[in-house]
């Protein structure tokens, strides 16, 4: 498991107001910034621990 973070799943739209961009920006950048989606169905989840990662390795 990584360093923080957890596995709870997230939504686009939360990890934009996360981040504080726009959900297009998740759904358009998460392959160049390297995330990795969960598909639940048809939709895209991202774990957590995977958004506390990016931004250690990034901006921490």
């Amino acid at each position: 498991m990584s360093a923080g973070g957890s596995n709870r799943l997230l939504t686009p739209e939360e990890v934009a107001d996360w981040l504080r961009v726009s959900e297009i920006t998740v759904k358009n950048k998460y392959r160049t910034w390297g995330l990795r989606p969960q598909k639940v169905g048809r939709l895209l989840r991202f774990r957590e621990r995977d958004i506390v990662a990016y931004l250690d390795d990034n901006y921490g």
